[in-house]
Order: C-alpha cells, then structure tokens, then sequence
C-alpha cells in the first residue's frame, strides 16, 4: 500500500427551487439535525453529471458557490483518473479527487494526461490472483480487466465496454503474475464481467466467495464487478482525507447512486440518494434528492448554503 497526502475539490447556482416532493431532510445518524458542513463528496457518474456526461450550468454554478463559502467539495468517483478530463475544471485550488472507488487520490492540475497520484491504494498481486480464481470458481464465464495507475489490460474475450484499446490482452492469471504486464506500476482495481448474472446477484455471490480478500462493489448498470484491495472503498479512502484535514464526519455531506457509494453514504453525518439511485443506496442514506438529470446535488448545496445565511 502506498500513502502520502490527500484530498479534493470542484464546483452551484442561485435561488432554491420550491421544494421538491422527492427532495427529504438529511439528518444525523439518530434524528438530530447536522450543523453547517465544511466538505461536500459527491460521485459522478449517476450523481453529479447528467446522462449525457454533462456538468450542468447549475451545477457548476452550486459547485462554485459552495467553495466560495468555505465547504471543499470532493469528487469521489469509480472512474480512473483518465476518465476525469470531465470535471478537471472544476477542483478548483487543490485539485484533488478520489478515484477508482477509493484506491487513488489524484491531482489533476495540469489536465488529461497530466495527472499525479497523491495517494495509493492498491491491490495486490496476489489477492487480485486469489480472487480471480475464486471467482472463476464461483461464476465460469466471467472475464476481467485490470486497471493500474497509467494502464489498461484486458483478458481476450472481455467486451469492450471502455473507451481506451487496452495495452495488452491475456488471460488474467498472466496479466497478474509477479512478471506480468505493467509490474512497474501498483493495480488499482480488478474489473470482472459476466455475460449472464444479474448484477446484484453476481455481487453477493462474489463477496462470498472472495471474503476479505478483496473487497467488491459495483457501479455498472451491467454485470460488471470493481474488485479492490481489502478495506479499500470510497468512505476509507474519504475518511483518510478528512482525518488529513481535521474534518469529522458529521460534517461532511455526500451523494451518490450506486452500491459502490454506500460505504460513503453511511459514513458521511449528512447524505443523499438520488432520485435515480439503486434501492441499497436508498436505504443507505440519510435524506434522498431528485435525480442526476433534475440537478439533484446543486439542489442540495442550494438549500445548504441558504440555511447558512
């Protein structure tokens, strides 16, 4: 495991709309009401962008407003730090951003390309060999990917589902040996596919067969698994970033859509499903908002900053 430094910002708009039938009262965990919040986290993909990858106008207005008020917003995001050319514009002074479900802390000053890794969280050859062949054991069919710090590799048979050719194609086994490819960099995260399960049921099934080997979320509306180092999620790595800055969590805010995001949601004093999110994440958080396409975090920030005034 590598770690050194931490954290991350971003980017709001004016008036708060008449209050939304979907939009509920977030409070601390027990029913009492959460004070004034100094770091707000929030996911992408589902949450912050829109359908189409977008970073509405009203968004990044309500982004911007919130760090003009003193509260430090945090991407936290399952993409990879490539994939982050999206909202590089909006991190404003630090620039940081938690990526790959937790396993990175990255700087994206200097753009696409351009980014350097503050924090790492890998996970190692051996427990990314264990799980695999656990899971090969526990699912036949399914295929994998490896993502590492600046790389990309894919198994033959694994479907193109991302945007980049991969470096190189082998089965997994070769891929993760100790003289594999890319051994001069740590691997963030394991990718496993099936053609078949259905994506809930194929995500308990590997939780139980892995154990705490690694630990496996998902973000995909597909079969599609994230497999990481153990103890490795958004909330741990969130957590390491607010220690760093003297932030508890009772004052942090987060949202978000997906399983990956539930660690997250629990941990955060204050938190939000969208009105799009999946039904663990609804039961995960603490207050629900309107969804990714209706602006459901700049509706929030909204509100908080004006309970502020």
């Amino acid at each position: 495991m590598r770690d050194n430094g931490v954290v991350t910002s971003a980017t709001r708009q004016p008036a708060v709309p008449a209050a939304s039938p979907m939009l509920s009262t977030s409070r601390e965990r027990g029913g009492a009401p959460v004070g004034p919040p100094r770091l707000i986290a929030t996911d992408l993909d589902g949450t912050l962008l829109r359908d189409d990858k977008s970073v509405s106008p009203r968004t990044v207005a309500a982004l911007a407003a919130a760090e003009e008020a003193g509260v430090e917003v945090f991407f936290v995001t399952g993409r990879p730090a490539r994939w982050m050319d999206v909202v590089s514009d909006h991190v404003h002074g630090h620039g940081l951003a938690i990526c790959g479900n937790g396993a990175a802390v990255v700087d994206l000053h200097g753009g696409p390309g351009a980014h350097r890794f503050v924090k790492v969280r890998d996970l190692a050859r051996e427990n990314a060999l264990d799980a695999v062949g656990l899971l090969r054991d526990a699912a036949p069919g399914t295929v994998y990917a490896v993502e590492q710090t600046y790389g990309f590799y894919q198994e033959p048979a694994y479907p193109k589902l991302h945007m980049e050719v991969p470096d190189t194609r082998a089965p997994a086994e070769e891929l993760l040996a100790v003289d594999g490819a890319g051994t001069d960099q740590p691997i963030l995260k394991v990718l496993a596919y099936h053609p078949e399960l259905d994506p809930d049921a194929f995500l308990t099934l590997a939780r139980l067969a892995v154990g705490e080997r690694a630990t496996i979320t998902r973000s995909s509306p597909s079969a599609l698994l994230e497999i990481s180092g153990p103890g490795v999620s958004k909330a741990s790595t969130l957590a390491l970033c607010c220690a760093d800055r003297g932030i508890s969590h009772e004052q942090v805010v987060a949202f978000g859509d997906m399983p990956n995001d539930v660690e997250m949601l629990t941990w955060a004093g204050r938190s939000y499903a969208m009105g799009n999110a999946h039904p663990a994440v609804i039961a995960a958080a603490s207050g629900r908002t309107v969804a990714n396409n209706e602006d459901g975090v700049a509706v929030v920030i909204e509100q908080l900053l004006a309970e502020r005034l």
